[in-house]
């Protein structure tokens, strides 16, 4: 499981060779090397939260609780496989009297082979080297591959050495984990044949010349990016109205957290026409302060996306300034305002997203105006209804459905719980896929469907035995049997 000095064609065959053995574990097994790697990171997690602020300038408190999340997931996941639900194991009993005569079928879930992992710059830990998709591939037996974030590069590397380390110790076979880095040997890794699914969090650019490289292959392979998203919030009259200084307080801690460098971060904010709530806003972000930025390039662009919006007609700078320097003092918050008639004349211009501690205000006249101005927003991760209990929000609510994987009520995006009911998905260009990356089902993405045809007992997965050895939920002749 030692990166330096192999090459990536023998670190694809020493994962070809680690997936045969690794699908055949079993998941009280294959449970165990998660954990191994989650003790191994809180048994370090000093060392790396240290390595870590010095690379992101993110903070010793964000950082540390970022590696209990990590390793939290590692632990999720280890539980997810162990109970067992996660295989989709059905069997149809054989029926020679069903027209036409039903054969024997038992069908389940098996790891895809080895996978890719391009790791995040905003989340070193929970969506890096040994983060969600790292774990969710892993703990289905399918060996991983990770590319370095060139912003957290010895983080990464020491991440690589404790996870490689901690599977050795528990007995995991050699090439079930590496760590490559640089840009062309990304590329050749989302191209080499071994390679059978991509897990990708960064922007639409690089996100989509991956993923086309994934899918022009000639054997196509999933690519499940996370691309881009603007979180759409809709504040209704009746929410401004009841406590109008409580949700500019809450707006803007959340886009401002982290220096606006959340993949969830509120970046459209829609309000009704003729309040006074963009100066509350713009108040409650005063004490805000400037915050480094994860890399120099981040810093330099979060600039470049500020005046592109305050360059558009009808766009007022409601705080801050788009004149700074986030590289040498930090990003400073800035609140745009515009209205809903602008964005649709100008949904190109305004509808991008811009990392960093900023948020765009949206004055909409009415329902009409609202709904015709949310169906130009892109597909997003999630969003968020502010409503009193008695609005009918319910035709909002199915239009948001449709353009966010998780609508939120009276609450704010930023955080993601990693648990069996999340999502964290949406439509393109937030994911290229249906699947959350966060949360028990995120394994989903790394399996494919088998179906045995009155196959013999000696050959099926313990799984779809008739004696049920795994003690787990199955569907049986139509029936949900638990154990």
């Amino acid at each position: 499981m030692t990166t330096a000095t192999l090459s990536l064609n023998e670190l694809t065959a020493a994962a070809t060779d680690a997936a045969r053995i690794s699908a055949a574990a079993s998941d009280a097994r294959r449970a165990g090397w998660l954990n191994a790697v989650a003790d191994a990171l809180d048994a370090n997690a000093a060392e790396l939260v240290a390595i870590a602020d010095s690379e992101t300038s993110l903070g010793a408190a964000r950082l540390t609780g970022e590696v209990a999340r990590t390793t939290g997931q590692l632990r999720l996941f280890a539980r997810v496989v162990t109970e067992g639900s996660y295989l989709e194991a059905v069997i149809d009993h054989a029926d020679p009297a069903a027209t036409p005569p039903r054969p024997d079928l038992r069908r389940i879930l098996k790891p895809i082979g080895p996978v890719a992992v391009f790791s995040a710059s905003n989340f070193p830990f929970a969506f890096s080297v040994a983060g969600g998709d790292t774990a969710s591939a892993l703990a289905v037996g399918c060996p991983v591959i990770v590319k370095a974030h060139s912003g957290h590069l010895r983080l990464s590397e020491r991440t690589a050495e404790i996870v490689a380390d901690a599977l050795r110790g528990a007995g995991a076979p050699d090439g079930l984990f590496a760590l490559v880095s640089g840009r062309e040997v990304g590329t050749a890794l989302v191209q080499d044949p071994a390679i059978k699914a991509v897990g990708f969090t960064g922007s639409i650019p690089g996100g989509r010349a991956l993923f086309d490289l994934a899918t022009s292959r000639p054997e196509p392979i999933p690519f499940y990016g996370e691309l881009g998203s603007l979180n759409p919030v809709v504040v209704t009259e009746g929410a401004l109205a009841e406590r109008p200084d409580q949700l500019a307080a809450g707006l803007a801690g959340s886009f401002t957290l982290g220096a606006g460098q959340f993949c969830t971060k509120p970046g459209l904010v829609f309000i009704p026409a003729g309040t006074d709530f963009a100066a509350r806003v713009a108040e409650a972000s005063e004490d805000k302060p400037a915050l480094g930025m994860l890399t120099s390039r981040i810093a330099e662009a979060y600039p470049d996306g500020l005046r592109g919006f305050a360059s558009v007609e009808g766009v007022e700078v409601v705080s801050g300034s788009v004149d700074q320097d986030a590289v040498a003092n930090g990003a400073a918050p800035v609140v745009f305002s515009t209205t809903a008639a602008r964005v649709l004349e100008s949904p190109g211009e305004l509808l991008e997203e811009c990392f960093g501690p900023t948020t765009m205000l949206i004055e909409f006249a009415d329902q009409e105006e609202l709904s015709a101005a949310l169906a130009k927003v892109p597909g997003s991760l999630t969003a968020t209804v502010h409503a009193q209990p008695k609005e009918d929000i319910s035709a909002l609510v199915e239009q948001l459905s449709g353009l966010a994987g998780r609508v939120l009520f009276d609450g704010w995006p930023t955080g993601v719980a990693v648990n069996w009911a999340q999502q964290h998905g949406g439509p393109y260009p937030a994911t290229t896929s249906l699947f959350t990356s966060v949360g028990a089902t995120a394994v989903r993405r790394f399996q494919r469907p088998v179906a045995y045809q009155d196959a013999p007992e000696a050959v099926l997965h313990p799984a779809l035995l008739e004696s049920n050895p795994l003690g787990i939920p199955r569907r049986v002749d139509g029936e949900l049997v638990l154990p």
